[in-house]
């Protein structure tokens, strides 16, 4: 959910939803970012990471993914353009100056994987970009932009793990999105959800000159309490932010929670199964 890398997508008009990001980073930190927690376990455990492991997030928003590879015993650093997200992260990995003198072998960075070259920092063993990709026209091509950045503080050798969407017909949510398309029609040309291709992580990787070293997948479910938090948690994503932009909230809310309803149990609870990809590549 992604992004940062799962972050806020302005239509290529100009303009930008009128949002308030600060709650917005708080419904990924407490909704939504945990559907994506079975994908970090995969990837962990097929890499070992560990005591010896030192880590590279990008789009690494509240942390979470972070936390589980610290409590593994991991050196990390994760980097995000989104102040308020990153403030969630240092919360949980940093809560105050006095632990992050304590913590040398953890680091927040704001901005570019660039920030973290200049906190001198390299030699990274794993770099991550968990925010899945195959959703919005023009991801493949911001992330290659920031393995671009990143790829020069990974040692020989490195694993670099890409996500991505699975196909349509394994993902649930899918269908949800289908809305923020449809919504955004308008907006000609703005970046919208587009149907997931086979081989994106491996085109991403090819163009980043990195070499293939095994796949997976994983089963997401996403599952909220209620419609009003799986609207809060799936908005929080982004992804609808060129439907807000070509409509209004109200508008995205409404044709939301309508297309949640199939999803909806006799409790009220929400669920939608989904199959996100990861690839693992490797610094030559």
């Amino acid at each position: 959910m992604t992004p940062t890398l799962v972050r806020q997508h302005p239509s290529r008009t100009g303009a930008a939803p009128r949002v308030d990001l600060r709650a917005r980073a708080r419904d990924w930190s407490e909704i939504q970012e945990r559907m994506l927690v079975p994908l970090y376990e995969a990837v962990y455990e097929r890499l070992d990471v560990g005591p010896a492991t030192r880590l590279l997030g990008l789009g690494c928003g509240s942390g979470l993914a972070l936390l589980m590879a610290v409590s593994r015993g991991a050196a990390v650093t994760g980097v995000d353009t989104s102040s308020d997200r990153l403030a969630l992260a240092r919360e949980r990995l940093l809560p105050d100056e006095r632990d992050a003198r304590s913590q040398p072998d953890t680091r927040i960075v704001q901005g570019s994987p660039a920030g973290a070259a200049r906190t001198g920092a390299a030699g990274y063993s794993v770099v991550t970009a968990f925010e899945p990709i195959g959703c919005l026209a023009g991801d493949a091509e911001g992330l290659g932009e920031l393995l671009g950045e990143a790829l020069p503080l990974a040692g020989r050798g490195a694993a670099v793990v890409l996500a991505g969407w699975g196909p349509p017909e394994r993902c649930t949510t899918s269908t949800v999105l289908r809305v923020a398309a449809k919504l955004a029609e308008p907006l000609r040309g703005a970046d919208a959800w587009r149907p997931t291709e086979r081989d994106d992580l491996e085109r991403v990787a090819e163009r980043a000159g990195l070499r293939p070293d095994g796949s997976g997948r994983v089963a997401c479910p996403f599952g909220y309490a209620d419609a009003d938090s799986a609207v809060r948690g799936l908005k929080s994503t982004g992804l609808f932010d060129p439907a807000i932009t070509a409509t209004d909230q109200v508008q995205v809310d409404k044709e939301l929670t309508e297309a949640l309803h199939p999803y909806q149990r006799a409790d009220g609870t929400v669920w939608m199964p989904n199959v996100f990809r990861y690839l693992v590549a490797r610094v030559p």
